[in-house]
């Protein structure tokens, strides 16, 4: 059985009565992938707002495997030391990795955020020699319009994860760096210029999936 884990910020972790994009994702795997697969990681709750806590069980829809290791507010910074252990104990085949925007927004610059980058993936090779990892770059948020040197940092980020992705890509252990969806609009597609709402969700469910398909020839591109 093939063990995919989600991980990532607010983005990923979704909050209460939404669908999120790993269900949007799981569905796209049911429909065109062809072996045993799930979901997989030590978290399985949604953020719950008014609690200002992630312990909401209230999914749009919750039948699917909803485990993951996402958190509001965390990025590769909080995940880096997290991530060996979720990897050894859910032993887990694939990461779909969405981070950085909380980084470079409160905590560390462009260079910082990429070494963290870095130790991650180290992290998990460790735990997980063979894992495979499908690293999205950041999508500028509301903050990137108005502020130019966040806006500034998100792009030096981005690429360097992009050098990040193909200096330590290796065989046994591959690093795919998908491409955020051509027409995803943060004014249409997130509810609060940040994060997805439904076509949203189905947007960067579709980045993870046409990565793993043009890269792997895992499944079949994302019909949004």
């Amino acid at each position: 059985m093939l063990r995919f884990m989600p991980v990532g910020d607010s983005m990923t972790i979704g909050s209460a009565g939404e669908h999120t994009w790993r269900y949007r994702l799981w569905q796209h795997l049911c429909a065109t992938y062809g072996g045993p697969f799930t979901l997989v990681g030590p978290r399985e709750t949604l953020y719950d707002k008014t609690a200002d806590a992630p312990t909401s069980y209230a999914y749009a829809d919750p039948d699917f495997p909803r485990a993951h290791l996402a958190g509001w507010g965390e990025g590769w910074l909080h995940m880096a030391p997290l991530i060996g252990e979720a990897v050894r104990t859910a032993r887990a085949d694939i990461l779909l990795v969405s981070l950085g925007l909380i980084d470079l927004g409160f905590y560390t610059n462009a260079e910082q955020t990429a070494q963290h980058a870095r130790e991650f993936i180290a992290e998990a090779r460790a735990a997980r020699p063979r894992i495979r990892m499908v690293l999205l770059p950041v999508i500028p948020n509301i903050r990137a319009e108005h502020d130019a040197p966040f806006a500034d940092e998100v792009t030096r980020f981005n690429e360097l994860l992009a050098k990040t992705a193909a200096d330590l890509d290796e065989p046994r252990s591959p690093l795919l760096l998908a491409s955020p969806f051509p027409s995803y609009d943060i004014h249409t597609d997130t509810y609060d210029g940040t994060h997805p709402n439904d076509s949203g969700e189905h947007r960067i469910a579709a980045a993870f999936a046409d990565a793993m398909h043009q890269g792997w020839d895992l499944g079949k591109a994302y019909d949004v």
